[in-house]
């Protein structure tokens, strides 16, 4: 098979494509250093010439509280150019997984979200998820999208190295701890997005590592595994202001990957542990 990822220098995109390498499969990797998908040309080229089976669409423009200000970017990237690649998928019939976000939801409620349920962003990075969602789902038939949360991997930056970094010198933090959700390691994901890309189960999922938490859980988990004596302090989310609004609630339900026959991902705990583990051994 095969499968050509977008946001290769990116967290899931680079993940995406070992993975697939390891499981035999002929992987494209590109970046924007191969590919700008905000210029339909481009796409149609690049991808009338791989001529893949499957598009798992990683790249975003995924900087939330920029985005506010720096809109048309974030539409060109996001909104434009998911049209160009489903656009192309479309022309050489190759499936395409999109990789969508829990910001597409409000975050109202206490309750997880469900496939089902409508989107309703309230910031513009959201906003632009769930445009390149509609497009994708009026577009193609053959699609997959995927929304994921609260990404971690070794090919960038992300919250748990931020945590890493602080506790070098800091021995008291104050996190957020009234907005839930789930992390999701990379490596899990990369691993069930091959999974349902070989299949013809298409539709909406939602995939995380199991559990739900807040931000001051995540990060006592971090340090906890790590065995770092940093404490931290949970603070409401109006303590910390940010340029983006932050759904309070991100919880999904991941009930319909089951449903269909996925295995679901580890525990968030569980992948913590291991991505943390690897990290301190890279170090070494």
């Amino acid at each position: 098979m095969k499968i050509m990822v977008t946001g290769y220098s990116g967290q899931l995109g680079y993940d995406v494509v070992q993975r697939g390498k390891a499981l035999g499969f002929d992987m494209y990797g590109s970046s924007t250093a191969d590919l700008d998908i905000t210029i339909e040309s481009d796409v149609v080229e690049y991808i009338d010439l791989v001529k893949p089976d499957a598009i798992i669409h990683c790249a975003a423009y995924t900087a939330v509280d920029r985005a506010e200000d720096d809109r048309e970017a974030c539409w060109h990237v996001n909104v434009n150019g998911t049209k160009h690649l489903a656009a192309a998928a479309q022309r050489v019939g190759a499936k395409l997984m999109y990789i969508s976000t829990d910001y597409v939801f409000n975050g109202q409620g206490e309750v997880p979200f469900d496939e089902g349920d409508a989107p309703s962003p309230i910031n513009y990075y959201g906003l632009t998820k769930y445009e390149g969602e509609k497009y994708v789902q009026e577009s193609i038939e053959t699609h997959f999208i995927v929304r994921v949360s609260w990404v971690f991997g070794s090919n960038g930056n992300n919250f748990v190295k931020t945590m890493l970094r602080l506790a070098e010198t800091r021995e008291e933090l104050n996190v957020v701890g009234d907005q839930w959700g789930s992390p999701t390691y990379t490596l899990d994901l990369a691993r069930l997005l091959l999974d349902m890309v070989q299949s013809d189960k298409y539709g909406t999922y939602h995939a995380s590592n199991e559990g739900f938490c807040n931000w001051a859980e995540f990060a006592r988990e971090i340090f906890w595994t790590t065995e770092k004596n940093v404490k931290v302090n949970s603070i409401a989310t109006e303590q910390y202001p940010t340029r983006a609004v932050r759904p309070r609630n991100s919880c999904m339900s991941k009930k319909k990957l089951v449903d269909h026959g996925f295995v679901p991902l580890p525990s968030w705990q569980d992948a913590v542990a291991r991505y943390t583990n690897q990290l301190l051994h890279n170090q070494k």
